[in-house]
């Protein structure tokens, strides 16, 4: 599809009193450390009317003196330590024309090409990148790519609802909270509890990561309300424990990891396992504000026997998955805290377990829940969004579920498996056999 640039510039933050004394650096995170050093791509469609470029670009630096963190660079130290320099060298915004009717090419799936709606992510120092795609009929639609060891999903979905409140002239409230050092304070003395260096982290050896470039298909699978309704109510009738209800995100994992594992057509004796993310802003005592920008992500992994995966109930498949993600509690966050404070000292370079791209982690999983993000929030002045997805997802396994913009709602489940296993996982993926 041609498509004319009208634009291609980089836009800094407006001068604010809030904003940090200049080239003021901020280390990583242990949590930042952690996640995956990649530019995660997303893509927001919006019906019309939506506001001109202008008001959107000139909302956007108004929102980034709230934000200056997305508006900086990577650097290092003195010490050797990554950092980022909150130095306003700003973001990239790329403006385009394209001349047809948004409506006639939604919803967008993998089989639409994309790529000319986004911004590159090779060779790229913009921490945040912003494509605004005019359509000839007046929608636009919002491609984006922020980096991740900058900020986790819940950060940047809140950064997104305040550059939409400022569009709307309204005031951010309540303003993101930035005290990366107050996060993260370890006990004194440190008392590491888990073996973090393992788990969140490599060793010399990577285990149970083909970390070999193949080829990986995208596709996303809608479950309605109806199928979870259904779904929910088969696990609480196989449910025997007074264990709490189970989560439509844990109910939809449980099911989905059966499908996926019996689509692989694994070894019965071999095991499974699902790297399952958790958000530690709840979970940490006292607790962190839901605005707190930066990651504050970690890890359960639960994990079954092919056998009895393929075997078990649904009911036994949440449980697991449950019990696993209950762990990752504010004792084990605080040993996680603890452990960036011993790595710091001894000036470690922890190298994350976090997939790279092109890794195919079959046997496994890795899944993260978008769910409660504020994406029906995101009004410009036109309504929520009316289709948004991360297109191209470069590690096969990788899961992600989404509050579908289909009329009627439901759980969209965008998911990367190997070309094989595709045609075998779409027949038997709304079979509740």
């Amino acid at each position: 599809m041609a498509i004319g640039l009208i634009n291609n510039t980089i836009l800094k933050a407006y001068p604010s009193s809030s904003h940090p004394n200049p080239n003021t650096l901020v280390p990583l995170t242990i949590f930042d450390k952690a996640a995956f050093d990649l530019h995660v791509v997303v893509l927001y469609a919006f019906g019309p009317p939506m506001p001109s470029n202008e008001v959107m670009k000139d909302a956007l630096s108004k929102v980034l003196a709230h934000f200056p963190h997305l508006a900086g660079r990577f650097t290092t130290d003195d010490q050797g330590r990554r950092c980022i320099m909150l130095n306003n060298a700003g973001v990239r915004v790329t403006e385009t024309y394209v001349p047809v009717i948004l409506a006639d090419h939604l919803p967008f799936d993998p089989t639409t090409n994309v790529s000319h709606l986004l911004p590159p992510v090779e060779g790229v120092e913009e921490l945040l990148q912003i494509q605004l795609n005019r359509y000839a009929c007046g929608s636009l639609v919002i491609g984006q790519t922020a980096h991740h060891r900058v900020a986790d999903g819940q950060s940047m979905s809140s950064f997104f609802v305040a550059w939409a409140k400022i569009v709307r002239k309204l005031n951010i409230d309540p303003l993101p909270y930035h005290d990366r050092a107050a996060v993260t304070i370890p006990r004194s003395p440190p008392n590491v509890e888990f073996d973090h260096r393992s788990i969140e982290f490599k060793k010399n050896e990577t285990a149970d990561i083909n970390a070999s470039i193949s080829p990986i298909d995208n596709l996303v699978v809608h479950f309605t309300p109806d199928f979870i309704n259904k779904l929910k109510a088969k696990v609480v009738e196989g449910n025997c424990t007074r264990n709490p209800k189970y989560s439509s995100f844990e109910c939809l994992l449980a099911h989905v990891w059966k499908r996926v594992t019996q689509a692989r057509g694994l070894d019965l004796e071999k095991s499974t396992q699902v790297r399952v993310a958790v958000n530690g802003r709840a979970r940490i005592k006292p607790a962190v504000p839901m605005e707190y920008f930066g990651n504050l992500v970690l890890w359960a992994y639960p994990k079954l026997i092919v056998s009895e995966l393929l075997k078990g109930s649904h009911a036994h498949i949440a449980k697991v998955i449950h019990d696993a993600v209950a762990k990752i509690d504010n004792q084990y966050f605080q040993s996680f805290k603890d452990i960036g404070k011993i790595a710091d000292e001894k000036k470690e370079d922890l190298e994350p377990t976090a997939p790279e791209i092109g890794n195919v982690l079959c046997p496994n999983l890795e899944v993260d829940s978008w769910l409660r993000f504020q994406f029906h929030d995101l009004d410009f002045g036109g309504g929520a969004p009316c289709s948004f997805y991360p297109p191209n997802i470069p590690v096969e396994g990788l899961i992600i579920f989404l509050p579908s913009c289909r009329d009627g709602g439901g759980v969209d489940c965008v998911m990367t498996l190997l070309p094989e296993h595709v045609l075998p996982f779409k027949q038997i993926s709304h079979s509740l056999d």
